[in-house]
């Protein structure tokens, strides 16, 4: 029994990293590259730098392919890696990319960035904007599978007998009915003038209900397959789907969203 435990604890957390495998997260920097490492394009006209934010266990590489898509588009990209990987406070890492934010403001002349999170990198992004500033200096967020209003994922160590996500605190704040996501969503969830989009997929294995990647209060939120009923996209799937870059370039722009059910 204690062993069945430990095999379902064992695959709960795994359901809940990024896309990353084990070796690579033991050679993972601790923290995202500095700004001034990051390449790019000629911008697009009158565009923001775009800072793509990773998930748990989401080391950098693992969103180059997102990363390289908006470089071809004419984006100036930067991607943040959370501070050890995601497993820590889910506030502290925002206070993280609150310093990193600023950098890339600095190094770039731009007064704001826009934001495309995915996982936990939308909470992370979140809480940025909603309590340490970021409202004034975030144009577009853009979230990807995102949960927002928390994940039943989260729960299942508690349910199989083994403690609160194995004392995990980015876990047990992804939690639903968790303080963490009590004070983020209390009140407006779209605070400032930010332009918010989430978007979310039937096939999102991790995010459950699925809905809880999304945000009210004007939000624009987007189901893949609302408008592409035969697109197959997991929750690792949403950083490299044409069709949900699609949307991402769409948002950005501040364009009608009209995905691309065809799109590579």
């Amino acid at each position: 029994m204690l062993l069945r435990k430990v095999l379902t604890a064992t695959t709960a957390v795994a359901a809940l990293l990024a896309p990353a495998t084990a070796a690579q997260a033991a050679t993972a920097e601790r923290a995202a590259p500095a700004p001034a490492a990051a390449s790019a394009t000629t911008a697009v006209a009158g565009s923001a730098p775009v800072i793509v934010v990773g998930g748990l266990i989401g080391v950098s590489i693992a969103y180059e392919p997102i990363a390289a898509r908006l470089r071809a588009d004419g984006h100036r990209v930067w991607i943040y890696q959370l501070p050890d990987l995601g497993f820590g406070d889910i506030r502290e890492s925002a206070r993280a990319l609150s310093s990193y934010v600023d950098q890339v403001r600095a190094a770039t002349g731009a007064a704001k960035v826009d934001m495309v999170t995915h996982s936990e990198g939308g909470l992370v992004s979140r809480w940025y904007v909603k309590f340490l500033g970021g409202a004034d200096r975030v144009d577009h967020y853009v979230s990807l599978g995102s949960p927002q209003q928390g994940t039943y994922v989260a729960n299942i160590l508690t349910f199989v007998g083994l403690g609160s996500c194995v004392g995990i605190p980015a876990c047990q704040q992804m939690s639903i009915g968790s303080d963490f996501l009590a004070s983020l969503n209390a009140g407006d969830d779209t605070p400032g003038a930010v332009r918010w989009t989430t978007v979310r997929t039937w096939q999102d294995e991790l995010v459950r209900p699925v809905d809880n990647a999304t945000l009210a209060d004007g939000a624009t939120n987007v189901l893949v397959q609302a408008w592409c009923p035969l697109r197959v996209v997991g929750h690792l799937g949403l950083v490299l789907d044409g069709t949900t870059y699609t949307v991402v370039r769409q948002a950005l722009a501040g364009a009608a969203i009209r995905p691309d059910c065809f799109a590579l």
